[in-house]
Parts: structure tokens; sequence; C-alpha cells
């Protein structure tokens, strides 16, 4: 799960331990060990440094789907003249809603195995069912001659 991101031309990151220091800080004041990953990356024509306990490959394909999100909003007329901070949240709501959308159709297909299911397996067991009772047929008829299904000569 990617934990961080942070500026890295603000002022306060540009020595590469403010953002990082913010990050390792918990919400008490105290430290966390810091076993995370990082990679500089470039999102919109700007620098950032991603961390996370994923590898760096991850933190960069990371920062592509954000560039090519960025890259199909700024499509749109009118988006790019709104503020970088209105852009950042137009580009995490549309995730977000295709992301719901995409899970409920996920559920959706779901239940629609599950009944699926059900049904195939009822069919199974009368099939099963319907099966036994012709091998005892078939079983009794081959005894109608007297024999109690003993070896034949």
């Amino acid at each position: 799960m990617l934990t961080g991101i942070w500026d890295a031309g603000r002022p306060e990151n540009r020595d590469g331990t403010g953002g990082k220091e913010q990050m390792e800080m918990n919400s008490k004041g105290g430290r966390f060990v810091d076993n995370k990953n990082y990679a500089e990356v470039l999102i919109d024509g700007k620098i950032y440094t991603l961390g996370g306990m994923e590898d760096e490959h991850y933190l960069q394909r990371v920062a592509s789907y954000i560039n090519e999100k960025t890259a199909q909003l700024k499509r749109q007329e009118g988006f790019t003249r709104q503020s970088q901070e209105y852009q950042t949240v137009m580009i995490l709501k549309h995730e977000l809603v295709t992301t719901q959308m995409r899970l409920e159709n996920t559920e959706k297909e779901l239940e629609e195995k599950k009944t699926e299911l059900e049904i195939l397996k009822k069919d199974m067991a009368g099939a099963q069912e319907e099966l036994l009772k012709l091998r005892a047929f078939r079983e009794a008829s081959g005894r109608t001659d007297g024999s109690q299904g003993g070896s034949r000569r």
C-alpha cells in the first residue's frame, strides 16, 4: 500500500528530509520504524517522492497511472483552468467513482455466478439421482431370471 507522498520541490522538502521526517512521525509524535522504499517520480511535470512498502518499480507504476489519469482529465474542456488542488481532487474522485462502478459490476457478476452455480449443483444432484435409479433398474432387470446376482458361468 502506498503510504506517503510529498512534493520534493517544496522548500521544507528540498533537502529530501523534511517530508520524510513528517511521514515518519505518528499522530502522537512518536517515530515509526522506516522500512519503506522511496522513489523520486515525475507527476504532471513535478518531482515527487513516493514512499511505501512496495518496490521502486511499483511506485513508478503508481506515478505513471496518475499521469495517465491527469492527461485524460486535462483533455476535458475547462479542466486546466481549475486550481491544482481541484484538479487533484477531481482525478481522485474520478478514480473512486470508476473503481466503485467496477466493484458494483463485479459484485453483481459474482452474485449471478453464485446463482448459476446453485442451479448447476441442483441439476447435477438430480442427474446423479437419476443415474442411481437407472443403475438400480438395470441391476434389477438383469436378475429377473431369479438369480441373486452372483457370478455367471
